[in-house]
């Protein structure tokens, strides 16, 4: 299949992907080095780490930010590349927590994550193929009764972007193929190159005074009321904290570690389709994605490939052959593909928290370390939010979005470090029964 192999999670390069083929600008940041004083400190440079510090530094703050690899070297630089209108799943579930005007705000915060980075790929003129229209894809009429729903309470929330339910007989509208019953189109939504819109936020941070680091992995963290951050080589000492590793914080804080758990997503890319191919398996080039607990969600790239992902591997073990493991999917979704190469191979970890809300929060008995992580999937536009709120919680100005979302706990996994990924697994293979019963 001339799939490409991707690199092993621990190289400190991008992930040999289509998108690290196709960047359009190439960076590169020094290793800290000795000792720096700053008013934050943030651990991660994917995207909630570069927005909190675009955030910051817009309000005038000193901002340091380490990497342990490059910056967008995570799931911020290999995902699906979706833009997706939301965050959470099911956030009615939260009523309890913080009343029907909580649950109101998370809804509009949902869509408010979308326009953070409209607006932030226009501020800064960021090169990342922004293309609108995404459509939910239905496996089941009662999906499809779900969607109306939906686009009701999108309208009653005052969304301003064309929604419109598509019945059986209008899928081919949308995509090249017999396998759902509906659909939702949503004009809000969207896809994009998420390692360039990574790389162009790096810049857009730098532009702005922010101090990044690359191959500066986080050893050790002193807390108190300044906190020391330990490299290799170099200490920051700081005001104030950001761990924003999600699904690769490994041991670094276990008490955050524990409440988000690693699951592994992979994507092909194709070969690039003719004009005529393209057209007739997403003729209106938005992205898709279906109801599945192992879901698919594709795309089209700007150069007429098929971005194809999906799965949900809880080992931490990347298949042998990724192309051999999703090219099957693909195929079922698009048989008159196979035929078609798949020129690029690649995965990466999401991090996945228990009740699938992001979590951002203060870190318990220490008011001075922020966090975010556990985007379940869905981070593109809900990691712009996180920075948003942490900007705005850090700087000392109101934020009843960070309040609201510091107020829901999060569980800790069961099983400790080893069990957790095969107690999930099962939960999620029990999911995946009731889909066909």
């Amino acid at each position: 299949m001339n799939a490409r192999v991707h690199q092993p999670v621990h190289s400190n390069q991008h992930a040999a992907s289509y998108y690290a083929a196709s960047a359009n600008r190439s960076v590169a940041y020094a290793p800290l080095g000795g000792e720096l004083r700053a008013d934050v400190c943030i651990v991660g440079g994917g995207f909630s780490g570069l927005n909190t510090a675009i955030e910051l530094a817009q309000k005038g703050l000193s901002v340091v930010v380490l990497e342990a690899h490059k910056m967008g070297w995570g799931a911020s630089g290999r995902n699906g590349g979706q833009l997706i209108r939301g965050v959470g799943h099911d956030v009615d579930q939260f009523k309890s927590v913080v009343g029907e005007e909580g649950v109101r705000d998370f809804k509009l915060m949902g869509i408010e994550a979308v326009d953070i980075v409209r607006k932030r790929v226009e501020q800064f003129n960021i090169a990342c193929d922004l293309t609108w229209g995404y459509c939910d894809l239905a496996n089941k009429p009662r999906d499809l009764a779900g969607f109306a729903e939906d686009a009701e309470e999108l309208k009653s929330l005052g969304y301003q972007h064309e929604l419109r339910l598509l019945q059986p007989n209008q899928m081919r509208e949308v995509v090249g193929s017999d396998r759902y019953v509906g659909g939702l189109i949503d004009m809000g939504s969207g896809h994009l190159h998420p390692l360039n819109l990574a790389l162009g936020e790096a810049a857009a941070a730098e532009s702005l005074g922010v101090q990044l680091f690359e191959d500066s992995a986080v050893t050790r963290i002193e807390y108190g009321s300044q906190v020391k951050v330990h490299t290799a080589s170099g200490v920051v000492l700081a005001n104030n904290l950001v761990l924003a590793c999600n699904a690769y914080l490994g041991e670094l804080n276990t008490n955050l570690g524990g409440k988000v758990l690693p699951a592994g997503s992979y994507i092909i890319a194709t070969e690039p389709l003719s004009e005529e191919q393209a057209k007739a398996i997403i003729p209106q080039n938005m992205a898709l994605c279906d109801q599945r607990v192992a879901l698919d969600y594709y795309r089209l790239s700007a150069d007429r490939r098929l971005l194809f992902g999906g799965a949900c591997h809880y080992s931490g073990r990347d298949p042998a052959d990724i192309a051999g493991y999703m090219r099957p999917k693909m195929l079922e979704v698009f048989p008159h593909l196979r035929d078609t190469k798949v020129e690029y191979q690649w995965g990466g970890m999401i991090g996945i928290g228990a009740n699938r809300l992001p979590q951002i929060g203060r870190l318990k008995g220490q008011n001075n370390v922020f966090y975010a992580q556990a985007y379940s999937g869905h981070g593109v536009n809900a990691t712009h939010l996180a920075g948003k709120l942490l900007g705005e919680a850090i700087a000392g100005q109101a934020s009843n979005g960070f309040d609201l979302f510091a107020k829901v706990p999060h569980i800790t996994f069961p099983g400790g470090k080893y069990l957790r990924s095969p107690l999930l697994a099962m939960g999620m293979l029990w999911h995946r029964m009731k889909e066909v019963l």
